[in-house]
């Protein structure tokens, strides 16, 4: 099913560069100029994601949000031209998911709302079967080849995003989107040092993986099959 996504932003050029470059990208894609059609937008639309811009005319970003999460736990990425923690603090107590600060790339637009997606998809995501691999995400439990494997959280949540595509390659700044989301100080040496700890633990022979593949100068992968 294609995504819908809102586009509330006051700024037309920002606002319909947004549109075109989404709209390019397969994604449907509704538009508010200000805080108000933002409102009535959401309303109509039903969209499966917002980026919202923080200073908008009639209702600013922080009163629609309130107003979105008074009804809806869908994603919501702020669009701010501020970079402060006091602005982040504030957006992660009020349910804001990811912020993108103005001026913005469009592929990092793209990234963030991907990163978010696979974070809400792996929420509703109870269990994965695979042929070695059976995760319990109620239980928070993992077995491999039949047995139990006692895993950190950070293994658990990197084992699941392998596990949500086999044979898709994430690269390093997609896990650490998704994994280290809430974090500014993690790097792709924590990736490494995650993938080596995970694969100590579920490999049969560590140093010869054939769960968890590099892919070399692009990242990792789960094994579609053994």
């Amino acid at each position: 099913m294609t995504m819908k996504i809102l586009v509330a932003e006051d700024d037309v050029n920002s606002r319909q560069l947004l549109k075109k470059f989404l709209i390019a990208k397969q994604y449907i894609v509704s538009e508010a100029d200000d805080g108000a059609q933002a409102l009535q937008a959401f309303e109509k639309e039903n969209p499966d994601l917002v980026l919202l811009d923080v200073m908008m005319p009639k209702l600013d970003g922080w009163t629609v949000l309130e107003r979105i999460r008074e009804k809806s736990d869908v994603p919501v990425i702020m669009l701010t031209a501020k970079d402060t923690t006091e602005d982040k603090v504030r957006g992660l107590s009020s349910g804001v998911d990811d912020y993108i600060t103005k001026p913005f790339d469009l592929l990092e637009v793209v990234a963030r709302i991907e990163a978010v997606t696979r974070r809400y998809q792996g929420e509703t995501n109870q269990s994965i079967q695979l042929k070695d691999i059976d995760i319990d995400d109620e239980k928070k439990q993992v077995q491999v080849r039949g047995e139990v494997v006692e895993l950190s959280p950070k293994e658990y949540d990197l084992l699941k995003l392998l596990a949500s595509k086999p044979g898709k390659v994430f690269s390093h700044q997609e896990v650490l989107d998704v994994i280290w989301a809430d974090s500014h100080f993690a790097s792709s040496e924590d990736v490494k040092k995650y993938i080596y700890l995970l694969r100590n633990k579920i490999e049969t022979d560590a140093e010869s993986p054939d769960l968890v593949i590099t892919v070399r100068g692009f990242g990792y992968k789960l094994a579609t099959s053994s």
